[in-house]
């Protein structure tokens, strides 16, 4: 594995590059490590870009190609050196190499709290929106009383300290092994967001991102309208008809082509109260301009269209972050396909499944109960636990509370 180092201090005297070059010497044969230097970066101003500059053009290259980084940060007045900010100041400006990045974190200080609130500190700036770095939780390596640890040559002089920096590493390894392979993009990075490629359904010579697409769009090709009859594979509407269709049906639709055009969303609530927030004027935009320029959003947004592209799966589901006990919206992201079998787009839809649970609930005379020993995926808040119908989702063993059911509506009376 290739990692590079970062010695926060620029002092000619730096115990934290000591510390990393015992690092890169000592655990040669378990990681290659190569120490940075960060002597000659220029203070960062956005008046004076120096982003192409070739020092920081070097130290970005040299993150992105490294499989992870190890910053030795001492403490300056309780937070990091000035020149450990100015350099990651320049590496979330223009350029982001620690985006997703696994970074591990050790500091050396001449007092006994061995750079703890500067780690602290860091741990917070790395995480950061413009820098995003995956930073290795715990396992905190602090390095106190620094002037007495080292011998002269360099070397570590309490061998506890050094079997505790070994199993640190050793699992800073680990964790940027994992974190790796799930950056591992399996293509979707080739996923185009922009709709450049057009379709034979893209309508030409009309600004795709324009407030007024539709009007232009539906003129351009004569789009039937109002009364105009449509005939569909199940049915005969007109163009008004459908719309009262769509745009009473209680979910938030939406539709994207297989070119990644958002071409439609059915309008059922004010833009203020739709759960994934949507206006007239972002119809017929490229998926890249609908969303935010965000990494991380842009790079989810590509995987999923590129999962169900590729025919991985033709469902993707997914709580959205934020619900609470009166909440929990679902997004939902279907393949569409047409005769033939040819991906013709995605059918999204978003919906707030907690009325409905509570209505069923309500109908059904029963309750929500915590299951004490459930163990919670972090991701979905979903319970380890129960045993699950594979047919129905339900419990195989439900919670039956004495309740009394209204015999007219089935609701519990109380």
């Amino acid at each position: 594995m290739k990692l590079v180092g970062i010695a926060g201090s620029i002092a000619d005297q730096s115990y934290n590059r000591t510390l990393l070059n015992f690092i890169a010497k000592h655990f040669a044969d378990m990681v290659d490590v190569e120490v940075l230097n960060i002597n000659d970066v220029p203070m960062f101003c956005q008046d004076d870009d120096q982003t192409d500059s070739p020092v920081i053009q070097d130290l970005c290259q040299k993150i992105q190609a490294a499989d992870g980084v190890i910053i030795a940060t001492p403490e300056h007045n309780h937070t990091v050196p000035a020149a450990l900010k100015n350099v990651i100041e320049w590496l979330s400006y223009e350029v982001h190499p620690f985006d997703a990045k696994p970074v591990m974190i050790v500091g050396a200080s001449y007092h006994t709290q061995g750079s703890s609130r500067a780690q602290l500190h860091l741990r917070q700036i790395l995480e950061a929106p413009g820098v995003n770095a995956i930073v290795l939780p715990g396992n905190e390596f602090l390095l106190g009383d620094v002037k007495s640890a080292f011998y002269d040559n360099g070397d570590l002089k309490d061998q506890g300290t050094i079997d505790f920096l070994q199993s640190t590493i050793q699992k800073f390894i680990k964790f940027a092994e994992v974190i790796n392979m799930i950056g591992q993009t399996n293509g979707y990075e080739d996923e185009d967001l922009s709709a450049k490629k057009g379709t034979d359904t893209t309508i030409e010579g009309v600004d795709m991102n324009a407030d007024n697409w539709l009007d232009k769009a539906s003129e351009k090709v004569n789009a039937a309208e109002g009364n105009d009859y449509v005939k569909l594979d199940s049915g005969l509407l007109t163009v008004n008809q459908l719309n009262y269709f769509l745009k009473t049906i209680p979910i938030e639709l939406t539709y994207v082509d297989e070119n990644n055009q958002f071409i439609y969303y059915n309008r059922f609530l004010p833009t203020e109260d739709m759960l994934a927030k949507r206006t007239p004027a972002q119809v017929g935009d490229s998926l890249d301009t609908v969303h935010p320029e965000i990494s991380h959003v842009i790079n989810h947004v590509k995987q999923v269209i590129n999962t169900l592209r590729s025919g991985k799966t033709d469902l993707v589901s997914m709580a959205v972050p934020g619900s609470d006990e009166k909440h929990h919206v679902m997004h939902y992201y279907k393949a569409m396909h047409d005769e033939e079998g040819n991906y013709k787009g995605v059918n999204e839809w978003a919906v707030d499944i907690k009325p409905i649970v509570d209505q069923y609930l309500k109908a059904t005379g029963q309750k929500l109960v915590k299951d004490p020993d459930a163990k919670l995926d972090a991701n979905s808040g979903a319970s380890e636990k129960p045993t699950v119908d594979a047919t129905s989702g339900a419990s195989e063993e439900p919670a039956k509370p004495e309740v009394k059911i209204d015999a007219n509506s089935g609701a519990s009376e109380h």
